[in-house]
């Protein structure tokens, strides 16, 4: 509706303004700021701050080996339970540009080292909480970001200063399981903790390039089934897929086994373009059925001729195809899908097939055994393909009671693979237990002394926002968290012991060293640094535009 005056919001409120180019032609600038929120400045900044702290506050009760689980339920009623600060994130409903970048910053830390995306958005949170207080106290935004970023630098040489180097032995794994047993601690399966670490290091190990210091993750499958106990978890050196042999009647196990990786169907060729086939008669149909009978043979022979004794194909074959393998004695699994057919070429040495004609002796793949498993009473049937030409294709398998604690297994393991890949490329590790923090913030917070600027504001208050670390992990255990603090930070700094930390277990000792506390020293420095860039690129935005219904 057009008012007196000529805009929407009466006098001298226009729809836009006229301007002219450096070649006097006209234009108009529209003005939508009508419908439009605006926040400048600092309330700008601070209602970011007050957004990446309520999500930080989140995940603070999920730090640690104490740290408690999330209960996530999707729109359409899927449960969750995790305490993986990634997949807590990923299944939150996050309005707020902000808080979708805390997203962002844990999936980031997901993706690249495995591990510690609690840590980091417990960080990130309290950076900028701590910025809060120097923006109150008049310190420009830029130079809290420069002093951050100062500091940061300063944190991440101590980081490499105090870190120990850990020698990758194939023969003697003990530190990789420490190692992972670390990372396992906060999980829902730490009751076997000690059983998974080892499975995982026996994965990596397996696949592992130790001349190169690189892990193909793509040669480690993780299948899991619900039902059975935790303990029950093993690791293949082979490949297990989830299904059964195609007849009943098929021999349920098979040794010295050659196997024709087929990707194309038992079924008489069709043409490319749309056809129609007229049946006219009994003789025309009995036709049809003799062809159709005479290329399944001919198929069989063909794989048969090659002396393969097991058929694994991408597409299914009818019933008539199957019974026609079950009397020519070749075994055979159908619906078999694309990457398990890809894990299967890899681990047998053997070649996937397109078509029947290109079929050899060569391209067979061979296995010392092939058996199928089955699980309890629901006849639930797994194939296991075990004893294989290249033995650097492994299958986690895990079990567990329920569907919510098998999927937490296989987040977990997911995490423990990660680490043991982490510590093959970078083999220096950091203490745990918010011991390497309360190292960082001693440094930092000395390192604050010599800087003449004010920076060295940022300086110590980036120092106290590596404290909430160890807090958050002392009030998660159920410590005093301000005492236990103040203790380690005395000890640490008289005694000289950069592995001091909290005592989460109750273990006696608060030495992370004789308690096997250990991290990456590579996800570590990860923390600092993503969550640090973070905090500057937050820093730096001063203007918020945003629709009017946001």
């Amino acid at each position: 509706m057009m008012m007196p005056g000529g805009g929407p919001g009466g006098p001298g409120m226009s729809m836009g303004s006229l301007a002219f180019d450096e070649f006097g032609r006209p234009f108009m600038i529209l003005k939508d700021e009508m419908m439009q929120n605006r926040l400048t400045g600092t309330d700008a900044i601070k209602s970011h701050i007050i957004a990446a702290k309520a999500v930080a506050n989140i995940l603070k009760t999920s730090l640690g080996p104490k740290g408690l689980d999330k209960l996530m339920v999707s729109a359409d009623g899927d449960v969750t339970i995790t305490n993986d600060g990634a997949t807590i994130l990923k299944q939150m409903d996050v309005d707020h540009q902000v808080a979708k970048l805390m997203v962002q910053l844990s999936q980031s830390q997901d993706d690249e080292i495995g591990d510690g995306t609690t840590g980091v958005v417990v960080l990130c949170g309290a950076l900028l909480e701590q910025a809060e207080h120097l923006i109150d106290k008049g310190i420009h935004a830029i130079r809290i970001a420069d002093g951050f970023e100062l500091a940061a630098q300063c944190a991440i040489k101590n980081l490499e200063k105090i870190a120990d180097e850990y020698k990758i032995d194939p023969s003697n794994t003990e530190n990789l399981v420490r190692t992972a047993k670390t990372t396992l601690g906060s999980k829902i399966i730490n009751k076997c903790h000690d059983q998974m670490a080892r499975i995982a290091v026996d994965a990596v190990m397996a696949v592992a390039d130790l001349e190169t210091r690189d892990v193909n993750f793509e040669l480690i499958k993780v299948e899991a089934k619900v039902g059975g106990q935790m303990e029950d978890s093993m690791l293949v050196k082979g490949v297990i897929i989830d299904k059964d042999f195609s007849h009943p009647q098929m021999p349920k196990q098979l040794k010295d086994v050659k196997i024709a990786i087929l990707t194309c169907p038992f079924e008489p060729p069709k043409p490319k373009t749309k056809h129609k086939l007229d049946v006219q008669s009994v003789e025309d149909y009995k036709q049809l059925r003799a062809y159709e009978k005479e290329t399944f043979e001919k198929m069989v022979e063909q794989v048969k001729e090659t002396g393969a004794n097991l058929a694994i194909c991408q597409w299914g074959f009818d019933d008539e195809a199957n019974h026609l393998l079950l009397q020519r004695e070749l075994p055979a699994v159908r619906w078999v899908g694309g990457p398990e057919i890809e894990l299967i070429a890899i681990a047998t040495g053997g070649r996937i097939v397109p078509r029947f004609q290109e079929l050899s002796a060569a391209k067979l793949g061979t296995a010392g055994l092939v058996r199928e498993m089955t699980f309890g009473t629901t006849k639930d049937k797994m194939l296991v393909i075990e004893e294989c030409k290249n033995s650097k294709a492994v299958t986690i398998f895990l079990r567990g009671g329920t569907r919510m604690i098998v999927d937490e297994a296989k987040r977990s393991m997911h995490d423990a693979l990660c680490v043991v890949r982490n510590l093959v490329r970078d083999n220096r590790v950091v203490y745990g237990g918010g011991a390497s923090e309360i190292s960082c913030a001693l440094a930092v917070s000395k390192e604050a002394d010599n800087i003449k600027t004010i920076e060295q504001y940022a300086f110590r208050s980036f120092a106290d926002a590596l404290e909430q670390v160890p807090l958050a992990l002392a009030e998660n255990c159920g410590l005093p968290p301000i005492e236990t603090l103040t203790d380690i930070k005395s000890r640490q700094v008289s005694e000289n012991n950069a592995a001091l930390g909290v005592n989460c277990m109750e273990l006696g000792s608060c030495d992370m060293k004789e308690q096997y506390v250990i991290e990456t020293l590579h996800s570590k420095k990860s923390q600092i640094q993503l969550a640090t860039q973070l905090v500057k690129m937050i820093l730096k935005i001063d203007d918020i535009r945003s629709p009017a219904d946001m």
